[in-house]
């Protein structure tokens, strides 16, 4: 594969496969189980707000070439670039990493269940529960794919996102077609819940379903003309998610209410399953949906993996990461890296239930995305740019951030205290890297300070 061989085609390919790429199948329960009828309007939130900090992530981007900084980045780079910073810089990076890890625990939970949806597939075996041992082995799995340095192509991708985003397409065109011709019920589209918070809520939970454009920032050797194409493919395929994602929802909650109280992370299938009743394909139309849900959530766990294996190495490179985390120099993803990375996915998979999961992976991309946009905002003295979008996009931010906090501290308590031990947790362990020179510096001092006093 040769620099540049990705055009506007292979790159709205490969930022929508990152959005559609299990994001529906993997956050729509969540969502629906926050703000019910109106779960297609926190969709169309989140993508606003997505569409904020693709702009602050584009013109970060075209200032980093245009200072001559680099060839471009993404996050990492721009914090180094613009601040100087680099334990800042090192911060944001490990809350991007752990994002990654959250989404791909996330894809793997959702996984396991649309695969035990499956007809004939058990629940448990032995009374042991199915779904954390298929989460963990389907990332078993793709880590091993990623060791043997297996990736889709541009070509490859264009295929397996047009396979994608036709079955979600046809499932939402079919199932608007049944509710208004077919169903005696009404169209159910929330309209008492528009004016509460519960739609903004739900549109921070459901965040981590639009991160997967930003990808394409870690790509730009890969990409013809990357100032020009990146845009373009950000533009076009973001509003192609949000489309995508408010016709799904809107034909999901009105055709599958029991499933949405009862089951809500698979209740796409029973939705398909009742289009599918209406030509007498009921079961096949529902396995339809489980497979390409398999598919989807498989995919996804396979490009982030990727893509967070050569962000860490990228990271290791700058020293932004523990040496024994991986070697820098090694041809491809470090071994030890992937190993690391799955294994922290297999963790969170197997034990976090899909809700803290989701939470967390969400509440990871909207520090980092809101950060970005207010480093945009910083840059607003260039005629060319429109200070709105990163305005929107840092208030936006950090409203979702407290609002998620209320909601988890309101309605889901554990996963409240839970996310706030991890963030502590996590915080401290980058301090004590970061700072470590710091430390050796003081800690002599303070030795030496405490033996004084005793004397």
């Amino acid at each position: 594969m040769t620099d540049g061989n990705f055009g506007l085609t292979e790159s709205v390919s490969m930022a929508l496969g990152g959005m559609i790429g299990g994001g529906i199948y993997a956050v729509f329960g969540v969502v629906t189980g926050i703000t019910q009828a109106a779960t297609w309007f926190a969709f169309l939130l989140a993508g606003l707000l997505a569409i904020c900090s693709a702009y602050s992530y584009n013109w970060l981007n075209e200032l980093v070439v245009e200072d001559g900084d680099g060839d471009g980045g993404g996050s990492v780079t721009f914090v180094q670039s613009f601040t100087g910073n680099s334990t800042l810089a090192g911060m944001i990076g490990w809350t991007l990493l752990f994002g990654y890890v959250g989404s791909m625990a996330m894809y793997a939970f959702a996984f396991a269940e649309f695969t035990i949806s499956l007809p004939g597939v058990p629940s448990t075996l032995g009374g042991i529960p199915v779904r954390p041992i298929v989460s963990v082995l389907v990332v078993g799995g793709f880590v091993g794919l990623n060791l043997l340095g297996a990736r889709a192509t541009g070509s490859a991708e264009n295929v397996l996102t047009s396979a994608k985003v036709l079955v979600l397409v046809v499932f939402g065109l079919a199932g608007l077609v049944y509710a208004l011709s077919v169903s005696s019920d009404p169209v159910t589209v929330g309209t008492s819940r528009l004016a509460s918070f519960s739609p903004v809520m739900a549109a921070a939970v459901s965040f981590v379903a639009f991160q997967g454009w930003q990808l394409l920032f870690y790509d730009q050797e890969s990409i013809a003309d990357p100032l020009e194409t990146i845009p373009k493919a950000i533009y076009l395929s973001i509003p192609v998610a949000v489309a995508i994602y408010v016709l799904v929802a809107l034909v999901a909650y009105n055709l599958a209410p029991e499933a949405i109280q009862n089951s809500p992370h698979t209740a796409l299938v029973d939705a398909a399953s009742t289009i599918g009743s209406a030509v007498g394909l009921a079961t096949a139309a529902g396995v339809v949906i489980s497979l390409s849900a398999l598919f989807s959530t498989a995919s996804a766990i396979n490009a982030t993996m990727f893509s967070a294996g050569y962000f860490a190495k990228g990271m290791l490179t700058d020293d932004l990461l523990p040496d024994r985390a991986g070697d820098s120099s090694a041809s491809g993803v470090p071994t030890r890296t992937l190993l690391i990375l799955g294994l922290v996915t297999a963790v969170f998979t197997a034990y976090g239930s899909l809700s803290a999961i989701t939470s967390f992976a969400s509440l990871s991309f909207i520090v980092v995305f809101g950060s970005m946009s207010a480093l945009a905002f910083t840059q607003r003295d260039s005629d060319r740019m429109t200070a709105i979008w990163p305005a929107v996009g840092t208030v936006g931010g950090g409203l979702s951030f407290v609002l998620m906090f209320y909601h988890l501290y309101s309605a889901e308590r554990g996963t409240f205290y839970a996310v706030i031990l991890i963030t502590v947790a996590v915080l401290a362990v980058e301090l004590l890297y970061f700072e470590r020179e710091i430390l050796k510096e003081e800690i002599p001092y303070a030795g030496r300070d405490s033996k004084t006093a005793g004397d």
